[in-house]
């Protein structure tokens, strides 16, 4: 008996639901193609022992109100902050002419991360947190929080127009005429058309002062971006395998899920600890491994002796 496949033409297909791309996913869409296409993506997984470390940020949560807690996400920004400094290169922007085969890293003091941050909408975003470098974990759990505050009188997609526009702009002083043309082409005309507020709706718009409202300052370019993935579900047990770097960035870290895990001790015993894996990956363009290890390495001091987070509350 012979059996043979039909194939079913696309056409016969029928969705449940169409969903057009919106002004976020599209500016997701085209930095991670991006990211892509300009980028040879390299990573690595650090389980980092964090057992020590969460029993003295449950200790210091402990003396404090519930409004004041410090969150999990906060305090391993700081370490973060620690890990940078013994690691500079990986706080870096990169410009690489391909053709020319000239290349230039940018090496920056001042650490601002690009974080994704759900707004009181649902909505996700990636905004900069500047100068991480220079507060305390309480200042940057204030920023954090003032970012989500603002954002819940923000018209995101304003925000998102405005930088697609500069983008826009940035592409036509460049000489990409043909990618001005597809831009414009993709957001006046046909069923992707973006409508924008009308005058009046953004006069009264721009009546909310910015310091209640985010600009296109708060989703700049930062010098690194960290994500934690593991905060998005509390009983997820896992990592993050890889995350894409956004030019000009050279490095994004991804921070999975901190569970308990079988580990062997130094009497080569196998006792039960909390385990967070976290993800690094960067421009292989721009750098190596090594440039990586000294990151890792002061993360595993900090968490071996973790009573100096006390320090930086």
């Amino acid at each position: 008996m012979k059996y043979t496949l039909k194939h079913v033409a696309m056409s016969d297909l029928k969705p449940k639901e169409t969903i057009l791309f919106d002004m976020n996913r599209k500016v997701v869409a085209n930095m991670t193609l991006q990211a892509w296409d300009e980028i040879p993506h390299a990573a690595i997984i650090h389980n980092a022992n964090v057992s020590k470390f969460m029993d003295i940020l449950k200790e210091i949560n402990n003396s404090r109100d519930s409004e004041k807690k410090i969150t999990l996400n906060t305090a391993l920004l700081r370490i973060f902050v620690e890990g940078l400094k013994a690691a500079p290169h990986m706080n870096s922007h990169m410009e690489f002419n391909r053709w020319k085969v000239q290349g230039t890293l940018k090496i920056y003091d001042t650490i601002n991360v690009t974080m994704p941050i759900t707004l009181p909408d649902g909505s996700m975003m990636s905004f900069n947190v500047r100068d991480v470098d220079k507060k305390s974990m309480s200042e940057i759990g204030d920023t954090i929080n003032d970012i989500i505050r603002r954002g819940a009188k923000t018209n995101l997609k304003e925000v998102l127009m405005e930088v697609s526009l500069d983008n826009t702009i940035g592409y036509f002083r460049k000489g990409k005429i043909l990618k001005v043309i597809g831009r414009m082409i993709g957001v006046t005309t046909g069923k992707h058309k973006l409508k924008a507020m009308s005058l009046k709706e953004k006069r009264e718009y721009l009546k909310i002062p910015e310091s209640d409202r985010l600009t296109m300052k708060d989703i700049e370019q930062g010098t690194i971006t960290i994500s934690n993935v593991g905060s998005l579900y509390k009983d997820w047990h896992g990592a993050c395998t890889l995350l894409e770097v956004i030019p000009p960035q050279t490095v994004a870290i991804g921070i999975g899920s901190a569970t308990k895990a079988p580990v062997v001790d130094k009497n080569d015993k196998i006792i039960v600890e909390r385990v967070l894996p976290i993800t690094i990956a960067f421009d292989h363009k721009a750098l190596d491994a090594n440039e990586i290890m000294p990151f890792i390495e002061r993360l595993d001091e900090i968490f071996e002796n973790p009573e100096v987070i006390k320090e930086w509350v």
